[in-house]
């Protein structure tokens, strides 16, 4: 029986091996440290540069609301540190602005910070001390004067005059749901209650129509109006007045209507 040969390695075999081992750990444990050291100092650079600090504000969504203000509401400014931006508190500063509904606000590196706005819609105006105050689609009037006040006239949405409370409400409802096209044809809304219908309007347009309609169901029958307008003819002077068939009326029929009223009375009488 034979013994197999054993290979037999000897310790300046391996010394070598060992070396080498130790080496690559010694490596690894160097790049290791030069790699840290690297991160460490570039974030000292970082924070001790400019692209630290907030180098741009930008402001969307905003029609309204000037960019000034929100960015005023906001706290942030230029120059200030990027990672210190509070998102929640900044969207809390600008929500207290009435006309504001709901705010996002993205940090975009190395240091830019996007603030996005979705504004409450403005469904009329009222008028007072040469301002015209914004009436909300919540129904709120601002009436902040001083801030949000403006005495420019409006073209976004129409004047409102001689509404009560109540009345104006139902209205305020109604223009919500109006398209945003249809609302800039509209330049007065005035409250012209009758014996019979308490929430008759008569509307002033912005091409020289004057419509007569009801509150009830306001935001349906204005979506005609173009319709009825492009059918008209221009030399006709009149008004519209909505209900179940738009009709137009021209003034000299209804003053023939007023006089034949009168006559008839006075036969009577």
């Amino acid at each position: 029986m034979y013994l197999a040969k054993q290979k037999v390695v000897t310790i300046e075999d391996r010394i070598p091996k060992l070396k080498q081992r130790r080496k690559q750990k010694a490596n690894r444990r160097l790049i290791m440290y030069i790699t840290f050291f690297f991160l460490l100092l570039s974030g000292i650079l970082y924070f001790q540069s400019p692209l630290s600090k907030i180098g741009e504000i930008t402001i969307t969504g905003n029609q309204n609301i000037t960019s000034e203000q929100i960015s005023k509401l906001s706290k942030l400014n230029v120059g200030t540190s990027f990672w210190k931006v509070n998102q929640d508190e900044v969207k809390q500063n600008i929500k207290k602005h009435p006309e504001i509904k709901d705010v996002t606000i993205q940090k975009q590196f190395p240091n830019n910070i996007k603030i996005n706005v979705n504004e409450l819609k403005r469904v009329g105006y009222i008028s007072g001390h040469n301002t015209f105050y914004p009436i909300l689609e919540n129904g709120k009037i601002i009436e902040n004067a001083q801030k949000f006040g403006s005495k420019a006239i409006p073209v976004d949405a129409p004047i409102l005059i001689d509404w009560d409370d109540e009345a104006l409400k139902l209205l305020t409802k109604e223009l919500n749901k109006i398209q945003p096209s249809i609302s800039k044809l509209i330049s007065e809304i005035h409250h012209t209650p009758t014996e019979y219908d308490p929430l008759q309007m008569t509307l002033y347009m912005i091409d020289g129509y004057e419509v007569k309609a009801t509150v009830r169901n306001f935001a349906k029958n204005i979506t005609a109006y173009p319709t009825i307008v492009s059918e008209l003819d221009p030399s006709l002077n009149g008004y519209i007045e909505l209900d179940v068939v738009p009709t137009f009326i021209p003034y000299e029929q209804e003053s023939t209507s007023e006089e034949g009223e009168m006559v008839t009375d006075e036969s009577e009488g």
